[in-house]
Parts: C-alpha cells; sequence; structure tokens
C-alpha cells in the first residue's frame, strides 16, 4: 500500500484485516483451484511483512519503564500470532501453487460451504464499472460482501458504500457461494464450473481423512473468530472455548495423519495426499496462534487497552447479543434469517446450555436464552440488535448498552 497507517492502533486493525483476508483467500485458493487467488495471498504477505515490523518497532520504543514493557509484552504476544497466521495462510495457498496435491473429494466437499471467498475482476462495459459499491447492493444481488479491493498494486481494505468501482479493479468478497454465478455476471467474468468429484472413486479412509479435514478448516476459522472476539470483550469463558478447540485440532489432525497413511497404504495416488497433510498442519497451527492470542485471558492476565480499542475498529465488529423472546430471531433459522445477506453479519458461535455451537450451519434454530456471537460490518450493529430484540443505545460513558425493545 502507498500508505501505511502511522499509530499501532491502526496498524494493529489492518494487521487484523490483513491475516483474516488471507486465510479466507488461501482457503479459497483449494477450494477454487486457482493460482491467480493464491499469488494474491503472496502480495499480502509481503504488507504484512511490513505492518509487524513496523509494529514491534513502536512497541520497542513504548517500553520505556517495566510497567511499560509488561503492558507492551502482550501486544508483542498478539502481534506475533497474527504474524504467524498469515504464515499459516501462505502455506495453505502453496499447496496449489506448488501442486501438491488435494483430492477432488476435498473440493467438492468444501462446496458444501455456506459461506465461501471469492475474487473476481471488473470488466469494462459490466454493472460495476464505474458505480458505487452501495448502488450495487451485492449482499442482496449476489449474498456476498466485499472484503478487499485491489487496484492495481494497491490496496483497499476500508471498503464503504462511497467506494467506486473501476474496471480492471479485482474485488475479493465473502458469503453464499450460490451468489457467485449472480456475482460474475455483475462483474462480466467468464463462467465459473466448480470441481466434482471423478465419477467411480471408492475412498475408504481417504473419505474419512476429507471429513475430518473440512471440519478443522471450520474449527480453525471458529477458533480464529472467538479468539479476536475474547481479546475485544475480555470474556475468559471464550478464551477458555477457544483453548477446547485448539485441543480437539490436535486429536483431529493425529487422526487425519492416520487416515491418510492408510490410503496411501491401499494403493490411492500419493502425490494428491500431500495437500491434505500440508494443509491439516496449517489448520492445527492457525489453533495454536488463536489459542496463543487467547493465553492472557485465560490467565486473567491484564492486558494493555488498545488491543481492545485496535481489534474492535476494524473493518468488521465482534458483537455478543441474547436472543430476546419474542423477537423476530426467535424460533427461525440461521438460513432463514440469512443474517450474513442482512445486515452482513457471520454467526461465529450460539452459546446454548452451557456449551457453544461452532460456526452453526443454516438449520441451527436460534431460541430465546441463546448467546449469538457474531462478526460483521459496524454499520449493521443497530440492525441486527434490532432482530435480536434490543436497541443500541449509547451510556455515559460512550459505550453501547442493549436496551430491551420486546
Amino acid at each position: 500500500m502507498d500508505e501505511r497507517p502511522r499509530t499501532l492502533r491502526a496498524m494493529l486493525a489492518e494487521a487484523k484485516d490483513t491475516s483474516e483476508l488471507m486465510v479466507d483467500l488461501a482457503y479459497a485458493a483449494v477450494y477454487f483451484g486457482d493460482p491467480d487467488m493464491a499469488e494474491e495471498v503472496d502480495e499480502l504477505e509481503e504488507q504484512m511483512s511490513e505492518l509487524v515490523h513496523d509494529m514491534r518497532a513502536v512497541c520497542v520504543l513504548a517500553g520505556r519503564s517495566p510497567r511499560d514493557a509488561e503492558g507492551m509484552s502482550s501486544v508483542l504476544q498478539v502481534v506475533s500470532a497474527i504474524e504467524r497466521m498469515a504464515n499459516d495462510a501462505v502455506d495453505i495457498a502453496r499447496i496449489v501453487t506448488h501442486r501438491l496435491g488435494i483430492p477432488r473429494q476435498l473440493v467438492a466437499d468444501l462446496s458444501d460451504a455456506e459461506e465461501v471467498s471469492h475474487r473476481v475482476l471488473v470488466s469494462e462495459g459490466s454493472h460495476m464499472a464505474h458505480r458505487p459499491l452501495s448502488a450495487l447492493e451485492l449482499t442482496v444481488q449476489a449474498g456476498m460482501r466485499v472484503m478487499a479491493v485491489r487496484r492495481f498494486r494497491q490496496w483497499i481494505t476500508d471498503v464503504d458504500g462511497d467506494t467506486v468501482l473501476v474496471p480492471g479493479d479485482v474485488l475479493f468478497l465473502h458469503g453464499s457461494p450460490d451468489g457467485i454465478t449472480r456475482l460474475r455476471e455483475l462483474a462480466a467474468a467468464p463462467v465459473w464450473e466448480p470441481l466434482r468429484p471423478d465419477d467411480g472413486d471408492v475412498l475408504t479412509d481417504l473419505d474419512r481423512a476429507v471429513d475430518v479435514l473440512v471440519e478443522m478448516k471450520n474449527l480453525s476459522e471458529a477458533a480464529v473468530g472467538l479468539a479476536y472476539s475474547a481479546l475485544v470483550l475480555g470474556d475468559r469463558g471464550l478464551a477458555a472455548e477457544v483453548g477446547h478447540l485448539e485441543e480437539r485440532l490436535d486429536e483431529m489432525k493425529d487422526h487425519l495423519e492416520l487416515w491418510v497413511l492408510g490410503a496411501a497404504a491401499d494403493g490411492f495416488d500419493p502425490s494428491s495426499l500431500r495437500g491434505l497433510l500440508h494443509l491439516a498442519e496449517a489448520a492445527e497451527d492457525l489453533g495454536d496462534q488463536a489459542r496463543a492470542m487467547v493465553w492472557l485471558v485465560e490467565e486473567g492476565e491484564e492486558l494493555h487497552p488498545i488491543l481492545g480499542i485496535a481489534l474492535g475498529e476494524t473493518d468488521e465488529v465482534v458483537v455478543h447479543y441474547p436472543v430476546a423472546a419474542a423477537s423476530p430471531v426467535d424460533g427461525s433459522t440461521l438460513k432463514d434469517l440469512q443474517l450474513n445477506i442482512e445486515p452482513g453479519f457471520t454467526v461465529l458461535a450460539v452459546r446454548r446450555g452451557g456449551g457453544y455451537l461452532y460456526r452453526p450451519r443454516g438449520q441451527v434454530c436460534l431460541s430465546a436464552g441463546d448467546d449469538v456471537i457474531a462478526s460483521g460490518p459496524d454499520e449493521g450493529q443497530a440492525l441486527l440488535a434490532a432482530m435480536f430484540g434490543w436497541e443500541l443505545v449509547e451510556n455515559d460513558e460512550g459505550e453501547d448498552e442493549l436496551v430491551p425493545t420486546v
């Protein structure tokens, strides 16, 4: 980017957004088998390296006393975890760029995801060219929201409705895979056909390995989302849940390795198995870094206040709303609500009966008493709160409080 953020708060927010974008794009590169998307991850790594270098320099300069140094140590721990997450994204993308091999069965299973990332080029003469994002209503038209725009060598991550698209822009979006066809029509991009598993494949241990890997992907993304939530909210319960997810990812990786070795012994082409092991390693490490971020929260240690401020002011905010009885969402399934389209929020977890449902799928029905943790655009908070039966009211300290409306 031409202008790098100068304050630590701005750099932390930028680093969080960039690392999440890199992970989304890396998994999408595997799903789409898209080397161009994988190379975008490499370009973002250069930006991330500069951010990490600058953030560490600021932290060192700020440590003028033992108390300052202790406070900055928590910031440095989060910075290191974000850097490792970005490195994991690069490792995932290299499955495509280095042609490590991925069974087509895995791609088919990933296509069942309720949300995916996609990359599309805006062509001259298309419906998107020379129009602001607000006029396109992509969340309604295609069920996808723009995470970032690359314009030549410049990255635009603070995307809003006033951003005007020009021919040659590359959009990076996240949302329902059902909207990809419509999205590409609006951008005048070539038709995309998803990969499907080869007919006649007989899979045994590999079947189980692929199923576990898809679950590892979902759990690793949930762990990262919950880790950021725990830091913003200072929630030890959420931090503990991140720890449970990290332990589950470790166990799943052990099982997956055994099943991949079993598939190789059954005569399955080993060249298509290397990517599975590579992907499992990266997904497991994402869980490790999520836990590293929340370790201080788990231990009840004091966090530097800049972490909550910076991570709470990123392009996406994290909210924790209970479901009020008789509210519009009470008794509705996530599929019916389509929160990812309007107001553009992704549900990270639902707390119910003392436990959590991570990355809940569309058939999950919300009920009064559920606590929902979701991430999405800041401007959508008020609408989401209203759907859950609350009004956001600013208190004397300038913080939002939930006031019941039902």
